[in-house]
């Protein structure tokens, strides 16, 4: 939307000239002498006042016809995990056997409340939320691997084996010494050209990959877990440390097609439409009444596009590459901005 507050346009060219990080992601500004677009951190020189217009959603300056400056980068920066925060996760990492305090955060002269407040933003719970879940789904892989639960409680940083249990069946639903509990969704970020991404996966393989900041992303990982009877924990596996590597080998240019193992459970006609869109080939685009045709029903037009507005996994099932049969831009969870990224992306780099 474009700002037109006299006293808010004022208080953004105040947080531009100024570069302050806590603006990112509040606005975009855009310079009308030049057609470039930047966040509030950009280190490019300032623009008069006059020459510039605040926006505060990605689509709306993209659709003024603005470009990402090359600077600052937009698409990617605005919601990137500062380097404070990430010195804060490669803590948690590091030291998965102790609880991470605040003095400590402090001694490597990071500030706790900058990372509770990021967490919060873009996790949704936490600082101390996600290094508990970090540190539990390490006894997890532990325990599958044979080990005792009392030597898993110990070196997990726990200091007594009851503790260590009842923070278990919390996360998890049952004991560590019981198998009829929830299915374990890991969930963890991942840094892209056109913003961050959650990849969620569980033992079967990756079950979503979603921008960050989807619409109704909380409600979609609701239904995820209720679907999958499963409860949702910080951490990574094979699956997601495959899927970083796919997607950044994609967005590098140097892969069309995904490997990734996928684990959508759902009914048989979403699988069917999701199917056929993992069939559009790299860098082509197709319809919504070109999907229902190739399933056989030029009357599903409607049940195809509601299908395809139910992919949880972005990219990989390529939504983005349907488009209106007059070919215009159409609807897209991640915003139209990213999906004219990812089709000039893809032309730009097809192979052939």
């Amino acid at each position: 939307m474009l700002v037109t507050q006299p006293q808010l346009i004022d208080d953004f060219y105040k947080a531009l000239c100024e570069r302050q990080p806590s603006y990112v992601g509040s606005f975009y500004v855009a310079v009308k002498t030049t057609s470039i677009f930047c966040i509030a951190t950009c280190h490019a020189r300032k623009p008069k006042k006059e020459n510039v217009d605040f926006y505060t959603k990605l689509d709306d300056v993209v659709n003024a016809g603005f470009r990402p400056c090359k600077v600052c980068k937009p698409l990617q920066e605005a919601n990137e995990m500062p380097d404070v925060v990430k010195q804060a996760v490669a803590l948690v990492k590091n030291n998965l056997g102790e609880k991470v305090t605040d003095v400590q955060l402090k001694e490597q002269g990071i500030s706790p409340e900058t990372v509770r407040r990021w967490f919060n933003k873009h996790y949704g719970m936490t600082f101390q939320s996600y290094a508990r879940m970090m540190r539990m789904n390490n006894a997890i892989k532990d325990l599958d691997a044979g080990k005792k639960a009392i030597d898993t409680a110990f070196e997990s940083g726990y200091e007594s084996l009851s503790g260590f249990n009842d923070a278990f069946k919390k996360m998890t639903g049952h004991s560590p010494t019981t198998a009829d509990g929830k299915t374990i969704i890991l969930i963890d970020r991942l840094t892209t050209p056109i913003g961050p991404m959650f990849v969620c996966a569980t033992q079967q393989g990756v079950c979503l990959i979603e921008f960050d900041d989807r619409k109704n992303l909380k409600a979609e990982f609701d239904e995820l877990q209720k679907r999958l009877n499963g409860v949702m924990m910080a951490g990574e596996n094979e699956h997601i440390t495959q899927a970083k590597t796919e997607l950044a080998q994609y967005f590098s240019g140097e892969r069309e097609v995904f490997d990734l193992t996928l684990y959508t459970p759902s009914t048989e006609f979403r699988e069917s439409v999701w199917q056929g869109l993992r069939d559009i080939p790299y860098g082509t685009t197709s319809s919504y009444i070109g999907q229902a045709k190739r399933l056989g029903n030029e009357k599903a037009v409607r049940a195809v596009a509601s299908a395809n507005g139910q992919n949880r996994i972005a990219i990989v099932i390529p939504c983005h590459r349907v488009i209106g049969k007059d070919g215009s831009l159409t609807g897209y969870a991640g915003g139209l901005a990213r999906k004219k990224w990812l089709l000039d992306h893809e032309a730009a780099n097809k192979n052939g």
